[in-house]
């Protein structure tokens, strides 16, 4: 007999010989329902990175959010870099509780690049940290991913803000983590262009091959993408709202945040920096913010001027085409599955309060 099975036949056993508890159940309910939520575990897979700095500093001073570790990933620095940058973040909140490991030191199948250009010589807008008070785990990130879901199976959310290097190598080395997982929010990609060149987006050009792993894994996964960050500029409004309180990280941040700025100043757009990597914590907060559709998404690894591309099906469907002597013929429309929920419709005056106030402290 199924579980299930056997829970509804408990269910219609209690029913019978005592109906008098339901006054009873119904408090229970509505307590349990108005109960606030436990913290979302939430393991972090960053390469830190100035939007990476200003996410994690997001996750670290967030309720919502119980984070157990930071892994990191190069990409946006090195990978000895990144480590170095990720412990200093931690020891500037005091929060040596939350593990910090390295991980992978170049991409599965390519060179890595490096994007000191867009954060600095050092990853956070050249601004220099205190020596950090934390220490390194000696665990290889994937290993620690891992682990830490099999000891919380169905309870880790985890949140990748860079390539996708770690988290294909902990798929490869067990694949059984897919259903243990709770969810993924990542940061990466794109359905309408890149930022690397006319196609691909920089977290899944740095390791297409990772992140064609990580989409096609089966597990519950949402594309917070360049389309709805491009919508999140933090201006030089919000900087001076932010400017007004005072305190290690706020300070740090109103740093990091000026450096963005001049940078969106100099090579931008113009409106504001878009806030990419926080706003995929902000989506572990509260998904809320963001509105989503479930695509079919490929990414193209061969493509001479669209590799890193994610190529997303909106219809979630294709044509059949059958072989006829020397031509193919349409016979029909065949279903393809979505595997991603890709956002594309964001509340960014919201997101951005929020960022602000957690910032801040509040």
């Amino acid at each position: 007999m199924s579980v299930a099975c056997i829970a509804l036949s408990l269910g219609f056993i209690t029913l019978a010989v005592a109906p008098r508890t339901h006054a009873n159940e119904n408090a229970r309910s509505i307590a349990t329902a108005n109960a606030p939520e436990a913290p979302k575990k939430v393991i972090i897979d960053t390469d830190p990175g100035t939007d990476d700095a200003l996410a994690i500093l997001l996750a670290l001073n967030s309720p919502e959010l119980d984070v157990r570790a930071l892994t990191v990933v190069p990409g946006n620095v090195t990978a000895q870099q990144g480590l170095e940058n990720a412990l200093k973040l931690v020891s500037l909140t005091n929060r040596c509780d939350v593990h910090v490991a390295g991980g992978a030191q170049h991409p599965l199948f390519q060179k890595l690049i490096t994007a000191e250009l867009w954060h600095g010589a050092n990853g956070l807008a050249n601004v220099e940290l205190p020596p950090s008070k934390c220490k390194a785990d000696p665990r290889f990130g994937p290993d620690l991913i891992i682990q830490m879901i099999h000891e919380s199976p169905h309870e880790i959310t985890l949140v990748p803000v860079g390539p996708l290097t770690n988290i294909a190598l902990a798929l490869l080395k067990d694949p059984s983590i897919v259903p243990l997982v709770k969810e993924v929010v990542i940061m990466g990609g794109s359905i309408s262009g890149g930022n690397v060149n006319a196609a691909a987006e920089a977290n899944i050009y740095n390791d297409p091959e990772a992140a064609q792993i990580v989409f096609h894994a089966g597990w519950r996964l949402t594309m917070v993408g360049l389309d709805v960050g491009d919508k999140t500029l933090y201006d030089q409004a919000h900087l001076d709202q932010l400017s007004k309180t005072h305190g290690p990280e706020n300070d740090f941040a109103v740093k990091v945040l000026t450096f963005l700025l001049g940078q969106e100043a100099k090579y931008g757009a113009g409106g504001g920096s878009p806030m990419y990597d926080p706003l995929a914590v902000g989506t572990a907060i509260d998904p809320s913010i963001v509105s989503t559709q479930p695509m079919h998404v490929d990414v193209e690894s061969r493509g001479e001027f669209t590799r890193g591309e994610t190529v997303a099906n909106r219809r979630n469907a294709v044509e059949r085409n059958v072989l006829h002597g020397d031509r193919y013929i349409i016979e029909g429309i065949d279903h393809v599955d979505p595997n991603v929920q890709v956002c594309t419709g964001v509340n960014a005056e919201k997101f951005l309060q929020l960022l602000n106030s957690r910032l801040a402290g509040k």
